[in-house]
């Protein structure tokens, strides 16, 4: 009796295991929906600083803005392959994003710069961080160094589950805080170096 029922819940957590599927933001051919946001004082085409390629989101760094998905999503991991396809610069993966879309937005950033990747940072309130100007910025908890070199693919994965926010880089932890938000779009930032994306995806999770 009792084998008979730890077979049944056995199987009724594989089939809710089962049930949370990936969902993919990257189709490999376009960025349909995506939005783009940049610089309103530079003349080039959004269309032109953010483009698909092979398989790759190909962000160029200039102008200053970002792309980010038409949905807002809550309780997920989001995995994500990167590279730098010049010299490292500066960049971010957003998560949290709020509405009203300008070049310095509203959400939490996962700061890519070398010497900072992971570091989150942004104009949402953070559990124990000071912000005398109103911008957070929560230092790694794990200072260890997992960026690769440039051309090579980094991993990240950033958890959000009912407004803890935890970021694994190349399968080490490095960062985690406790967000106001539990909310928000999803985006990647252009600021300063050429980028590349890949395998662009979020699996929901539950908040309990």
């Amino acid at each position: 009796m009792r084998k008979n029922l730890f077979l049944i819940c056995f199987s009724a957590l594989l089939t809710i295991s089962c049930s949370q599927k990936k969902i993919s933001l990257f189709n490999g051919h376009d960025l349909s929906g995506w939005v783009f946001v940049t610089d309103s004082l530079c003349q080039e085409d959004a269309n032109q600083t953010f483009t698909a390629s092979d398989g790759l989101i190909l962000i160029s760094g200039q102008p200053f803005g970002y792309m980010r998905t038409e949905q807002k999503y809550s309780n997920f991991v989001l995995h994500t392959e990167w590279r730098w396809s010049g010299e490292p610069a500066d960049g971010g993966i957003f998560v949290m994003l709020q509405d009203g879309d300008r070049v310095w937005p509203t959400g939490l950033q996962c700061q890519m710069k070398g010497g900072d990747l992971g570091v989150l940072m942004g104009g949402i309130p953070l559990a124990d961080v000071e912000a005398p100007n109103g911008f957070y910025k929560k230092e790694l908890v794990n200072e260890t160094q997992v960026e690769k070199p440039a051309g090579e693919w980094n991993q990240t994965e950033i958890t959000c589950k009912g407004g803890h926010v935890t970021v694994t880089i190349n399968g080490v932890m490095v960062n985690e805080v406790d967000c106001e938000a539990h909310e928000g779009y999803i985006g990647f930032q252009s600021e300063g170096g050429p980028l590349e994306f890949r395998n662009v995806y979020l699996t929901p999770i539950t908040a309990e």
